[in-house]
């Protein structure tokens, strides 16, 4: 009898998932997607050997000011005081341990999603020649403050249109030693920030990348465009050329003024994660954060995803941005560049257990702070120590 009952329990079982499983793709069908995904190539992950070995060195790091900020994405310094914009549309200093705020760009109120057009979120932020602060507004532009008055002034606004469009998602910013020259990324002309999700699935190279502002004759030029994702930007030490992070590709470019049109060409192709910030190191190389992982060996989700657009259909008709945030591994990870691009060393933390969503390294006195896009908290590494 028990075969029989098995045979009834599976033609049982086998109806009953056809009669849920037609009607919810005929929901799933109807339904609209936000997104019109492209597929995308990507090379198979690097191994974690050599340089990439998986470590637990950022569980070095000691959480600082922790609930007292909140997504402190890019870190500078001037003296021993330090700045950072926070997911509130917060510009803050923080000195002698006391955090500070000095100016903000938009207005309350400040909460969710649907609050970040009005309320600003500051991203990139360099230090100019005159310390002044230099700060990348993902939806309100480029700005220059004060950071003893709080005082901001306005450079360039992504109400004005540049060369026909307007900015979507002003992302980082990087600045010449004379203060002359910024360059900085718009990272879509589709997507804002708070859609960033949206922008990685989608995998379009509606990026216009790389843009140079002349703080002189106040002139906008568009250096690059057709990239996937821009993101993070740094001169190199020498000034002689711009490296850009194009996070949906996993790689990092480089664009030198004069060489050939449009002069960009590839710094590191195919890197262990999706790239955010960049920033100089020291030895005269660079620190990328990266904002998640390709783990080989591992299962990639990224890497599985993007060459099977109709999976990202399905995946965001049933389910918000913030629900499939929650499937994507707490993995974070730190390399250090040689002045080539070559690896140097990588700081893990498997599960983002001290160190989670790693947006920037920012070295400062012999420390390594570690920015982050939703941590409420700001790391600090001792590079002697690791």
């Amino acid at each position: 009898g028990s075969t029989y009952s098995s045979k009834v329990f599976r033609v049982t079982f086998l109806t009953l998932a056809v009669s849920v499983a037609v009607p919810l793709l005929g929901v799933t069908v109807l339904l609209d997607c936000p997104i019109d995904p492209q597929p995308i190539s990507l090379k198979e992950p690097p191994l974690l050997t050599g340089a990439l070995e998986p470590n637990t060195k950022l569980r070095k790091a000691e959480r600082l000011w922790e609930n007292q900020l909140v997504g402190p994405e890019s870190i500078v310094n001037i003296g021993d005081v330090l700045f950072t914009g926070t997911a509130d549309g917060k510009i803050v200093k923080i000195e002698d341990g006391e955090i500070q705020t000095i100016a903000r760009i938009g207005h309350g109120p400040c909460g969710g999603r649907e609050d970040e057009p009005t309320c600003g979120r500051p991203l990139g932020m360099r230090v100019g020649p005159n310390n002044t602060l230099f700060v990348a507004d993902a939806y309100y532009g480029l700005y220059e403050v004060d950071p003893d008055t709080g005082e901001t002034k306005m450079l360039v606004s992504t109400k004005t249109p540049i060369e026909g469009q307007k900015l979507s998602f002003v992302n980082d910013l990087t600045v010449t030693r004379d203060g002359r020259k910024i360059y900085f990324t718009d990272s879509s002309s589709k997507w804002q920030r708070r859609d960033y999700l949206f922008l990685v699935m989608e995998g379009t190279d509606d990026g216009r990348h790389l843009l140079e502002y002349d703080t002189v004759t106040k002139e906008v030029k568009v250096l690059m465009v057709g990239l996937r994702f821009p993101n993070g930007v740094q001169l190199s030490p020498a000034e002689d050329f711009v490296l850009v992070q194009e996070t949906t590709m996993a790689r990092i470019r480089y664009y030198v003024s004069g060489l050939m049109k449009g002069g960009a060409d590839m710094f590191v192709e195919n890197m262990p994660g999706l790239p955010d910030n960049i920033r100089l190191s020291s030895s005269g190389g660079y620190w990328v954060a990266m904002a998640a992982v390709r783990p080989n060996p591992g299962f990639s989700l990224l890497d599985f995803l993007s060459e099977k657009p109709w999976i990202k259909r399905m995946v965001f008709k049933l389910l918000s941005q913030e629900t499939v945030t929650k499937f994507v591994p707490k993995y974070s990870l730190v390399v250090e560049l040689s002045e080539t691009g070559s690896y140097k060393r990588s700081f893990h933390d498997p599960n983002g257990v001290t160190v989670a969503y790693v947006s920037e390294a920012h070295e400062h006195d012999g420390h390594l702070y570690l920015g982050s896009f939703r941590s409420p908290y700001i790391c600090r590494l001792d590079l002697q120590h690791v």
